[in-house]
C-alpha cells in the first residue's frame, strides 16, 4: 500500500507520547512474582489499544480527506495522502487486526483476572465491553450492509473514544482523582 506518507501525522503524535512520558513519567512495572498469564494480558492489551489508536488517526485523516474531495478542494496535504479507497482499507483492516487483539485481551483479561471489583476494574472492563461491541458492529455492518465513508468513520471514532476512557479515564480516576 502507497501509505508512507501518512507518517506526516504519526510521526508528531508519537514524539508529543514519548514527550508526554518524559513529563509523566510512570513508575508501574510488572512484578516478577506476576503471573505470565497477566504478562501476556497486558501485552494483547498495548497491541489492541495501538493498533485501535493508529486507526481512529486513520479514520480522522480519512474524515478529512472526504471532506476536502466532496467540497473540491483537494490540494495541500491532500495531495500527499493515498488514494481515499486505499486509505479506507488500511482502515478497515487495522480495525479487523485491533479487534482479533481486543479480543484476545479480553478473553485473557477473563481468564487471568483474580478479582475485578478488589481492583478496581469493573470500569475497565465494561468500557472495554462497550468498545468491542462497537468495532463488532462496524465489522458486521461493513460485512452486511457494506458500511464506509462517514459511518465508518463515525463508528471507529466511538469505539476507539469507549478504549480511550477504559484505559486512560480509569486511570485518571484511579490515580488523579481517587489518590489509589
Amino acid at each position: 500500500n502507497p501509505i508512507e506518507n501518512l507518517g506526516i501525522l504519526i510521526l508528531p503524535l508519537s514524539a508529543i507520547a514519548l514527550l508526554i512520558q518524559l513529563i509523566y513519567p510512570t513508575s508501574h512495572i510488572l512484578a516478577p512474582k506476576e503471573s505470565m498469564g497477566l504478562g501476556v494480558h497486558i501485552l494483547f492489551s498495548i497491541l489492541a489499544y495501538s493498533l485501535l489508536s493508529l486507526a481512529a488517526v486513520q479514520a480522522l485523516l480519512l474524515a478529512f480527506q472526504e471532506r476536502h474531495l466532496h467540497t473540491r478542494h483537494p490540494g495541500g496535504v491532500i495531495r500527499a495522502l493515498p488514494p481515499l479507497e486505499t486509505m479506507e482499507t488500511l482502515l478497515f483492516q487495522m480495525i479487523i487486526i485491533g479487534f482479533a487483539l481486543q479480543t484476545m485481551s479480553l478473553a485473557s483479561g477473563a481468564i487471568y483476572l483474580e478479582d475485578m471489583l478488589a481492583q478496581h476494574l469493573v470500569h475497565k472492563t465494561v468500557l472495554s465491553i462497550i468498545a468491542w461491541l462497537v468495532f463488532a458492529t462496524l465489522l458486521w455492518g461493513r460485512w452486511r450492509y457494506g458500511w464506509r465513508g462517514r459511518t465508518a468513520i463515525r463508528w471507529t471514532l466511538s469505539g476507539f473514544f469507549a478504549l480511550l476512557l477504559a484505559y486512560f479515564g480509569s486511570k485518571y480516576v484511579l490515580e488523579i482523582i481517587l489518590e489509589r
